[in-house]
């Protein structure tokens, strides 16, 4: 999608106003991170310390600046919450990595067609591994737009193709449409493979917050089968819809996503409780979690869903999975599209970039030993 809904309902006066306004508010932004770091540093307040991490300041500043402006993940409704967030991404997504080629794919998931798009690395040879991305939003913001930086940079970072998923999105289509989706997504990736530039030996699954759910749903729902994703690339994944972890009470507030947004997205996308425990949302609970490729989990200090991501990798590594947990400890949720803030966020990203790398050379190599 490339306007939000609220643009395209906009007239055209209203909608250049708009325009202009996220220029100039674009133009404070950069010019605010264009200061020395210790200027930054004296605007962003004094150290937040808690859990014995220490926020970035870069990140500490951004926040003060959405304190400021009342800004909110959440909305009246959720087409309000969606042009809030594509509003938004101009002003930390950064510039676009490249040279990546994009095309826009119409995926034949089961239950019909879904948007999609194709990242390719300039200068990439035909049968390269692909990754299936997920982006977040709750299940109810988000699109292929506001995720677009996260997948140039994996895709160039990791040499790797990358399809982006436009999923069907809660309140109009609540929950298990999403996973159905997804899962749909990820098949049909396998069986065009050809067309897409990739091998079908090498696909993985990738995505954060919802997004990270849904890859990880994926793995479990398509585990024993023979065509499942070699790897899986979790950035700071819901994985519990049950339950409190610690992590919602230290950090429930003022740290972007909060503990009245989780509830918000929970309740738009599966407002009986009682069906919150299927592991098709709550991939936490499964019963059994060994059919799980590779893992590399990644999860932020300062976010509320931190626990239940390092939870499910704790489970991962009992159910004898290759799994490796690695804490931000100094980031927040959604740090993987904060590519224009600090650096941060972008150095993240990029070490995740390698671990996908890195697990798919295993893959491929693994194949050619099986054959």
């Amino acid at each position: 999608m490339s306007t939000t809904p609220a643009a395209s309902a906009a007239s055209p006066s209203s909608a250049a106003r708009h325009q202009f306004g996220i220029q100039v508010q674009v133009g404070a932004v950069r010019a605010l991170y264009g200061m020395p770091r210790p200027v930054r540093r004296l605007l962003a307040g004094p150290p937040v310390v808690r859990d014995g991490q220490q926020l970035d300041p870069d990140l500490q500043l951004l926040l003060r600046v959405y304190a400021l402006e009342k800004r909110s993940m959440r909305a009246n409704t959720a087409t309000a919450a969606r042009a809030a967030m594509s509003g938004g991404v101009p002003l930390v997504s950064g510039p676009p990595a490249g040279p990546v080629h994009t095309r826009e794919v119409l995926i034949d998931a089961e239950d019909g067609e879904l948007a999609g798009r194709l990242y390719q690395p300039a200068g990439l040879a035909p049968g390269s591994p692909l990754v299936v991305f997920y982006h977040g939003g709750g299940w109810v913001t988000g699109d292929l737009d506001t995720h677009d930086g996260t997948c140039r940079l994996l895709a160039l970072r990791a040499a790797t193709r990358v399809l982006s998923v436009d999923y069907r999105r809660a309140p109009e289509y609540k929950f298990p449409t999403a996973p159905l989706d997804a899962v749909g997504a990820f098949r049909y990736a396998v069986r065009h493979a050809g067309e897409l530039g990739a091998d079908p030996r090498a696909i993985a699954v990738a995505g954060d917050s919802a997004g990270g759910n849904l890859a990880a749903v994926v793995c479990h729902q398509t585990a024993g089968e023979p065509e499942r994703p070699v790897f899986a690339l979790l950035f700071y994944p819901v994985t519990d819809g049950t339950t409190r972890h610690p992590s919602r009470d230290l950090f429930g507030d003022g740290f972007m996503l909060t503990d009245a947004d989780i509830e918000w997205f929970l309740g738009n996308y599966e407002p009986d409780v009682t069906q919150r425990a299927d592991p098709r949302l709550s991939v936490l609970l499964a019963p059994d979690l060994s059919g799980f490729p590779p893992t590399y989990l990644a999860t932020a200090g300062f976010d509320p869903l931190r626990d239940e991501g390092e939870a499910l990798a704790g489970r991962l590594a009992e159910a004898g999975v290759p799994v490796v947990c690695r804490r931000h400890s100094d980031l927040i949720h959604g740090f993987a599209t904060l590519l224009g803030i600090g650096a941060k966020g972008r150095e993240a990203v990029i070490e995740a970039a390698g671990a996908l790398r890195a697990g798919f050379a295993v893959a491929t190599a693994r194949v050619r030993d099986e054959s």
